[in-house]
This record gives C-alpha cells, structure tokens and sequence, in this order.
C-alpha cells in the first residue's frame, strides 16, 4: 500500500488538488503496478512562514 505524503504551500483550489491527486495516484499505479485503490495520498500545506530555503524563509522573498 503505498502512502505518499505530499507538501505545498497553501493557496491551490480544491479543484487544483482533485486533478494533482486523480493524476499522482493513476502515475503511481502505472508505475508501481498496485490498484489504485490501494493509494492514499495526504496533502500538507504549509505556510510561507514555515518553510524556509537556502537559509531564508520562503515569506521573505
């Protein structure tokens, strides 16, 4: 059973976030050769204020 745990800022739709889920879950059957069904998927959003990239945080750029 695979369980990917995805993370991203906030600010997607939730019809933006169907689609990514719809099309990582068909990529990772097709290529893990599992059901679909036995694919859960979790979405993290984590605020710009909390993530930080080459030693600044994302809110300061």
């Amino acid at each position: 059973m695979p369980l990917l745990h995805l993370e991203m800022h906030p600010g997607r739709t939730l019809d933006q976030k169907r689609a990514f889920v719809c099309e990582v879950t068909r990529v990772t059957a097709e290529t893990l050769n599992c059901p679909p069904e036995s694919i859960d998927i979790v979405i993290t959003e984590i605020a710009r204020d909390d993530w930080a990239k080459a030693g600044k945080l994302v809110a300061d750029k």
